[in-house]
C-alpha cells in the first residue's frame, strides 16, 4: 500500500480497547503508514469494537452503516472492523456486511498491513486466529489520542474466569501476561516523556503472574516496583476481580502513595444465589470481606463497581440484596447495565433470559437513582478537605478553569491560575455535584 493512505481509528468499548488502538497505530505506523485524527482525509477507516454487550454491537452496526454511505461515493474507503466483535461474528461479519472489508480479531493485528496491502489487489481479508503468547509486548504503542499526561499499560491479555454471561473469554482468548521487565522500560520511558500518570489494564489484573527461571511476579509486586520508578508518577489500574484482591496487594497500596487509592472492584449483583448462576467464584459475604479489608488497610481508598440488573431469574429478592449491598460498600460511583443475552455463553445456553424488559429497565432506573445519591453523599464528605490533582486538560465547561482527578479518582474543577497541564496542585474543596467537586488552588 502507498504511503499517502491514510488510516482513522475509531474506537469503542473500554480501556483494553484503547490501549489496543494505540498498539495498532504503533503496527501501522512502522509500516508506513500515516495515522490521522480526522476521519474526512481519511483512505482507511479502523472500528476497533466491543461485544460485552448487545448495545454495544447495535451502535457499530449503525456506524458501518453510516460509513457504507460514504464509501458509496468515495470507492477507495477501506472499512475494517477490528477486535472483539470481529473475533465474535468471524466471516458472519463479512457476510452480513458488504461494505466491510477486512476483519482482523484482538490477537491478529500484526496481520492488518498485509491485509491492507492485500486489499489493494481486489482481496477481502480476515484473521481472527486467537494466540496463547501474544501479548505485545515489544510494540511501543502510539498515544494518538492522548492528552500527554495520562497513558495506558497493558498488563496482560484474555481471560479465563468465564463468567456465565461474558463473552470475553470467547474474544480475548487465553490469559497470558507479559514480562515485567517490558512493562517497568515502558514506564520508565512514558515517566521519561513527560507522562505523570499511568494505568495498568488487564481483563483481570490483580491475577498478573509471571514465572521466568523460577522467580515468580504477582500483580502486588508488580505494582511495588513501578511505585519506585518516581514519586510523581501516579499509578492506577483495572479492572479487578474480587476472587482475587489480597491483603498483600491492599497493603502494597497503601504503603505507596502514587499508587492511587482508588479500586474498581466489580460485584455485578449482590444476591449469592445470582452470583452463583453468574459464575463468579464468590460469594456476596466474601465480597464484603474484600471491602472491609479494603477500608480497614485504606481509610481513604475509593471503591466503584460494575452492577448488572436483571439476570435470568432475578427475583426482586435478588435485587433489593443488591441496593442493600450497595448502601452497605457506599459506592463513590458505578457501571450500571441491565443483562443483555451474549451469543455462544453458558447464561445463553443454561438459563432463560425470562425477566421482562420493563422490569430490567425499573430495576436500572433505580439503582442509577440510587447510586446517583451515593455519590453526592460521597462528595459531600470531601467539602472542606484539601486534595492533590493531577492537571489533566481545561475544563469543558469554562476555558478558565482546569480540570484533573484526585488520588481517589474524583474529577476535581477549580481556576487555571499560573498552573499549567501536568502540574500537581493541592485544592481546597468548596462544593460539589454528583460527579465533580469544585475547589480552589491553596500555596503550598
Amino acid at each position: 500500500m502507498k504511503k499517502n493512505k491514510k488510516i482513522f481509528l475509531e474506537t469503542y468499548g473500554c480501556q483494553m480497547n484503547f490501549s489496543d488502538s494505540e498498539i495498532v497505530a504503533s503496527l501501522l505506523r512502522n509500516k508506513q503508514f500515516e495515522i490521522t485524527s480526522e476521519i474526512k482525509e481519511a483512505n482507511v477507516v479502523l472500528i476497533n469494537t466491543c461485544s460485552v454487550r448487545d448495545h454495544a454491537e447495535e451502535r457499530i452496526r449503525n456506524r458501518i452503516k453510516h460509513l457504507a454511505q460514504r464509501k458509496k461515493k468515495d470507492k477507495t474507503l477501506i472499512i475494517g472492523i477490528i477486535g472483539c466483535m470481529a473475533e465474535r461474528l468471524k466471516e458472519k461479519l463479512l457476510e452480513e456486511e458488504a461494505s466491510v472489508d477486512i476483519i482482523v480479531g484482538p490477537d491478529a493485528y500484526r496481520d492488518l498491513p498485509k491485509l491492507l496491502n492485500d486489499f489493494e489487489t481486489g482481496q477481502r481479508g480476515i484473521n481472527v486466529l486467537l494466540s496463547s503468547d501474544e501479548t505485545y509486548a515489544d510494540i511501543s504503542p502510539i498515544r494518538y489520542a492522548s492528552n500527554g499526561i495520562s497513558a495506558f499499560i497493558s498488563i496482560m491479555r484474555g481471560c479465563e474466569n468465564f463468567c456465565s454471561y461474558c463473552v470475553v473469554p470467547f474474544t480475548r482468548g487465553k490469559e497470558r501476561s507479559r514480562d515485567p521487565e517490558t512493562i517497568l522500560e515502558e514506564a520508565k520511558k512514558l515517566y521519561n516523556e513527560g507522562y505523570r500518570e499511568i494505568t495498568l489494564l488487564g481483563q483481570n489484573v490483580n491475577s498478573y503472574q509471571w514465572d521466568s527461571s523460577g522467580k515468580k511476579v504477582n500483580f502486588a509486586y508488580l505494582l511495588n516496583e513501578i511505585a519506585q520508578i518516581n514519586s510523581l508518577l501516579r499509578i492506577r489500574f483495572a479492572t479487578s476481580h474480587p476472587k482475587d484482591i489480597s491483603d498483600e496487594l491492599i497493603q502494597i497500596i497503601a504503603a505507596n502513595k502514587n499508587i492511587c487509592k482508588s479500586i474498581h472492584l466489580p460485584v455485578q449483583s449482590g444476591s449469592t444465589r445470582i452470583l452463583r448462576m453468574m459464575n463468579r467464584k464468590y460469594t456476596r459475604e466474601f465480597y464484603l470481606q474484600r471491602i472491609e479489608s479494603i477500608k480497614k488497610i485504606i481509610p481513604d481508598c475509593s471503591i466503584s463497581t460494575d452492577i448488572i440488573v436483571g439476570f435470568c431469574s432475578e427475583t426482586e429478592l435478588d435485587f433489593q440484596e443488591t441496593i442493600s449491598l450497595m448502601e452497605t460498600v457506599e459506592y463513590c460511583n458505578a457501571f450500571m447495565f441491565k443483562y443483555s443475552e451474549r451469543p455462544d455463553t453458558t447464561a445463553k445456553k443454561a438459563y432463560k433470559d425470562d425477566i421482562l424488559e420493563k422490569t430490567k429497565l425499573e430495576r436500572l432506573q433505580k439503582i442509577i437513582l440510587f447510586q446517583q445519591k451515593l455519590s453526592l453523599q460521597n462528595n459531600k464528605k470531601d467539602i472542606g478537605k484539601i486534595v492533590e490533582v493531577l492537571v489533566e486538560q481545561i475544563s469543558k465547561r469554562s476555558s478558565e478553569h482546569f480540570s484533573g482527578r484526585n488520588s481517589q479518582n474524583k474529577m476535581v474543577v477549580f481556576p487555571k491560575g499560573n498552573f499549567k497541564i501536568g502540574d500537581y496542585v493541592k485544592v481546597k474543596i468548596t462544593k460539589c455535584t454528583t460527579a465533580t467537586l469544585i475547589g480552589e488552588s491553596i500555596a503550598l
